[in-house]
């Protein structure tokens, strides 16, 4: 079936989908877009390096203590990638993956034991996080979309509010005894392996088949690349927009699920910094900060390597109060590897 090609009403040329460029599987691999392998070399180099610093780097329990650790942010780093393709930004996930949480336990833990209030029974605890997640990305996109607010200043308002409230509702206290159904996905097995690798995996999994080869995933793309080319190919980019903003919200509300139910606790501060890491994470995994571009393979690589680094650090002895100062160069290094792979600056 032939390309659509939708003319641009304010220049009157073409403007190519981008997701005929950007696909990694299926149909064609452009040149530009082999750079989002370029990662894989790399994950294969520090999983040597990670072998020869300790043995124990490449033993199961180790690869799956970083895939476990690293499912919670990459859940987060998926969120964000949604949104940076369509040429939008959420700071505001690494609160909601605190608040969301922190919602729920503080209206399930029973009264006078982990600091709740006890008025509603522990199986409500998931769906109110997931709806706590969903009102906040309708509450972004609100303003985003239906008043044109710019959405770095909307999420980083947002990001101080949802924070505020969070340390409100706690007291500054951390919530703990929390029901079953909370500490469920952060520590039960599935096959052998913690349910959240899984969760992790499956939805990076149907990630890169909806940006694949769906036309929702090429509406993400061209919407990124053009929206007024979009909007003349049909596109109705509003509801797109809206649908991407809610899941990456809904997405960092499951993140803060897991983490919760591995550390079987909501802390006050949960999440703060994430975004940071998560920016780096997809930059480096090839997503352009200027829409349009990138892809979830990449994005997922991007993580991954953050986090084998990071345990490789951890395992070379280094001192915890180095290991950000050497994180923060190790990401200046792969975003200038990155420039030169991809032959210009991803911003």
């Amino acid at each position: 079936m032939p390309e659509t090609v939708a003319a641009d009403p304010a220049t009157g040329t073409t403007a190519e989908p981008r997701a005929a460029r950007t696909a990694l599987f299926g149909g064609r691999i452009p040149l530009a877009r082999l750079r989002d392998l370029a990662l894989v070399p790399a994950i294969v180099v520090i999983a040597i390096v990670g072998q020869i610093v300790n043995p124990v780097f490449l033993q199961p329990d180790n690869i799956v203590n970083v895939l476990q650790t690293m499912s919670e942010m990459a859940l987060l780093v998926l969120a964000q990638t949604m949104i940076l393709i369509v040429k939008k930004m959420d700071l505001s996930l690494e609160s909601t993956m605190g608040l969301a949480p922190g919602v729920a336990a503080w209206l399930v833990v029973p009264a006078g034991a982990g600091h709740g209030l006890g008025l509603l029974s522990g199986a409500w605890a998931v769906p109110v996080t997931l709806a706590v997640g969903a009102l906040v990305g309708v509450i972004n996109s609100l303003l985003i979309i239906r008043f044109g607010l710019n959405g770095f200043i909307v999420t980083l308002g947002m990001l101080i509010v949802l924070r505020g409230i969070l340390t409100g509702i706690s007291g500054g206290q951390t919530f703990f005894q929390l029901p079953a159904s909370m500490l469920y996905l952060g520590t039960v097995e599935w096959f052998g392996m913690p349910a959240s690798i899984w969760i992790c995996l499956a939805l990076f999994a149907a990630a890169i088949a909806v940006l694949g080869w769906t036309t929702f995933g090429r509406s993400l793309y061209a919407i990124g690349g053009n929206v007024d080319a979009a909007k003349a190919a049909g596109i109705r980019t509003d509801r797109v927009l809206w649908t991407v903003i809610v899941t990456g919200s809904v997405l960092a509300a499951l993140a803060g699920l897991l983490l919760s139910g591995r550390l079987a606790s909501v802390a006050a501060a949960q999440g703060n910094g994430y975004i940071f890491t998560v920016f780096a994470a997809a930059v480096i995994g090839g997503i352009s900060l200027n829409g349009g571009n990138g892809t979830m393979f990449g994005a997922f690589c991007g993580i991954l390597l953050l986090f084998m680094i990071q345990n490789v650090l951890t395992l070379a002895g280094v001192p915890a109060q180095w290991i950000g100062a050497l994180n923060g160069l190790i990401i200046l290094a792969a975003l200038t590897i990155s420039r030169i792979t991809g032959g210009r600056v991803q911003d």
